[in-house]
């Protein structure tokens, strides 16, 4: 996020470069980046002469490089946008020609998502010099969190951890689909408010109850009663919470225990780095780990290593996702 602020604040400057070439598995800051050139470099007067969007599915870097070779048209700069560039994978290497000695009237923009060029060949060598190669990489479930209060600070929002890691198991590490719930939030929500799990629960329709967090808890707290109504609510509704999902992330809980288990400082805040966990849930950990002791979790995740296979239907006729997650659950607390 750093890296993108200064990338911004370079381009309300007038710091710009040639070329941007922005690429990696994360769309959301490609988009952001490309959006912000769009609307920022030129005026509107001057955008109708001078500013040209093109997909990567239509064109070839032959006619990417004869756009970018014109001169503007009564203004200082004309901006050439190229979407979806992941299209030209096969022949992007093509453009380290034109990015040895590119125009410097032209911002030429490369949004080449989900994949990145490989930083032994002609043409990242070419770019590095003077362009912009930003590469968005994609965070790790532990860091979603912090990305999600990040964003809501300037906004004045703040948001609880549980509401945050619904929000991650829910949706996922998917950035621009995380932005627009919160989006829907800020418009229901007067500024100022902390985001709470009955806010996810009331305006996107997560159940603050019935989780895979809360699974996860139940368990950790051998909260028999609590799992086996979790677990029914998600038999119950298979297609809102697919075993698949549930079993991934009931491992790599149990792989964190193991891991807790090996620590030699189990401090809170030792156990917060090892574990790549917000502080807040560190407790919950340390809990689970008394009630599973480290032989106890090495044979769960051996159990959930066979209910992943059987959960995807290998060596079973058609039996439901909902017996097969009470049946894993028993395992698991037995």
């Amino acid at each position: 996020m750093d890296e993108v602020k200064q990338l911004v604040t370079d381009i309300k400057n007038r710091k710009l470069k040639p070329i941007y070439f922005l690429m990696g598995e994360e769309a959301y800051y490609i988009d952001k980046i490309s959006d912000f050139i769009e609307s920022s470099v030129l005026s509107e007067e001057e955008r109708g002469f001078n500013q040209m969007t093109l997909y990567g599915r239509d064109v070839t870097i032959d006619d990417i490089v004869g756009q970018a070779k014109r001169f503007p048209m009564m203004a200082e700069y004309q901006v050439v946008i190229v979407k979806e560039a992941q299209d030209l994978s096969r022949s992007i290497e093509k453009l380290a020609a034109y990015a040895k000695n590119p125009q410097p009237t032209t911002v030429l923009v490369i949004n080449y998502k989900y994949k990145k060029i490989d930083k032994r060949k002609a043409l990242y060598k070419a770019l590095k010099p003077d362009c912009v190669v930003y590469e968005s990489k994609k965070l790790y479930d532990n860091q979603v969190g912090d990305w999600i209060r990040r964003v809501l600070s300037p906004k004045n929002y703040t948001i609880s951890p549980k509401a945050a890691q619904m929000l991650v198991e829910f949706i996922g590490t998917d950035l621009s689909k995380i932005n627009n719930e919160l989006e829907k939030l800020q418009i229901i929500l007067p500024k100022g408010t902390q985001i709470s799990p009955e806010h996810i629960e009331e305006n996107i329709g997560i159940s603050k109850d019935y989780n895979n967090f809360e699974l996860r808890k139940a368990i950790g707290e051998r909260n028999a009663l609590k799992a086996h109504k979790i677990v029914n609510y998600f038999g119950e509704n298979p297609k809102d919470n697919p075993m698949v999902v549930t079993v991934s992330l009931l491992f790599s809980y149990f792989s964190q225990l193991l891991h807790f288990h090996g620590l030699k400082d189990k401090s809170p805040r030792s156990v917060a780095s090892a574990l790549k966990v917000n502080p807040y849930f560190v407790n919950d950990y340390i809990t689970a780990a008394r009630n599973f002791p480290m032989r106890k979790v090495s044979i769960v995740v051996s159990t959930l290593r066979e209910f992943d296979v059987k959960g995807k239907g290998v060596g079973l006729n058609a039996v439901p996702q909902g017996d097969l997650l009470k049946e894993l659950l028993v395992k698991i607390l037995s």
